[in-house]
């Protein structure tokens, strides 16, 4: 798949603080796997962005060691992007804090399908000077926890959350009023996304990402009851401690050999969950 998001001009500087700016590090990550020989996402679009945003990619912290974090989160809600999508062709997606992830070029979605990428204003106008206009694609330029964005979004067909490497950024009550927004305005669905246990909330310190962009961890889950307690009318379809996940298989032997010590740790085994549901 080539990268299709316009020729290299003049490197566009890119100052962002906070949150937002972890997008950086994510996309930097993307780029770093789609130069390597044994590629997990295959995204050429990242490398496209990286090499036409004028930025100090060395202050992500982001090496082609530690890249797969990111990488094999994404190809995991890739594929249950797909996954929802042969089994509704006619629904919405929302993807919910997409930064520059090029999730809608990567999974190719049928002409049935309407996806929304949803972040704050400075980021959505990156991506509209980033990305090419597209059938059935929009951009939404807003804070995922404004009320208001869900309302201009049709509620007549199946609609998929997706939030990849969101939840952990939202308070507690922001996120569970999200995620009861969408279930409450959208007739059926699904909801994807990841979380950090409460453990991982209290170990932020040595998330070098998220301390570099002087942003702040609030919202722990600690398993799929939490979900299921708090937003009435789901039903849980898979949780999946990231350790026991199905892509380190695909890592090296030291990534799996790190994964299995991990897993026997409790905590730990669940400081990073996937999860998905139903409503």
């Amino acid at each position: 798949m080539g990268a299709s998001v316009g020729p290299v001009s003049d490197k566009l500087r890119v100052d962002l603080h906070g949150a937002p700016a972890t997008m950086l590090a994510t996309l930097y990550a993307k780029a770093l796997d789609a130069g390597a020989p044994d590629s997990i996402l295959h995204d050429s679009y990242a490398k496209d962005l990286v090499d036409r945003i004028d930025y100090d990619w060395a202050a992500t912290t982001i090496t082609a060691r530690n890249a797969p974090s990111v990488t094999l989160r994404s190809a995991n809600f890739d594929e249950w992007t797909r996954q929802f999508l042969a089994v509704h062709p006619r629904a919405a997606v929302l993807h919910l804090g997409c930064g520059l992830d090029s999730r809608f070029f990567r999974v190719r979605p049928g002409p049935d399908i309407d996806w929304y990428d949803i972040d704050y204003p400075e980021v959505a106008h990156l991506r509209e000077r980033f990305y090419p206009a597209t059938d059935g694609y929009h951009v939404i330029a807003a804070s995922v926890t404004d009320p208001a964005w869900p309302a201009d979004i049709r509620d007549d067909r199946p609609t998929l959350m997706v939030a990849e490497g969101l939840t952990m950024y939202l308070t507690q009550d922001d996120g569970i009023a999200l995620l009861r927004r969408i279930v409450d305005r959208f007739p059926s669905g699904e909801l994807q996304f990841d979380a950090f246990n409460r453990l991982g909330i209290k170990a932020q310190w040595m998330n070098t990402v998220v301390r570099r962009s002087g942003s702040t961890l609030h919202w722990g889950i600690d398993g799929s009851d939490d979900i299921v307690t708090a937003v009435p009318g789901t039903r849980l379809l898979q949780w999946v401690p990231v350790f026991e996940s199905d892509g380190f298989a695909r890592l090296s032997a030291a990534y799996r050999v790190t994964a299995a010590v991990m897993n026997r740790v409790p905590g730990v085994r669940t400081m990073a969950q996937y999860h998905r549901y139903a409503y």
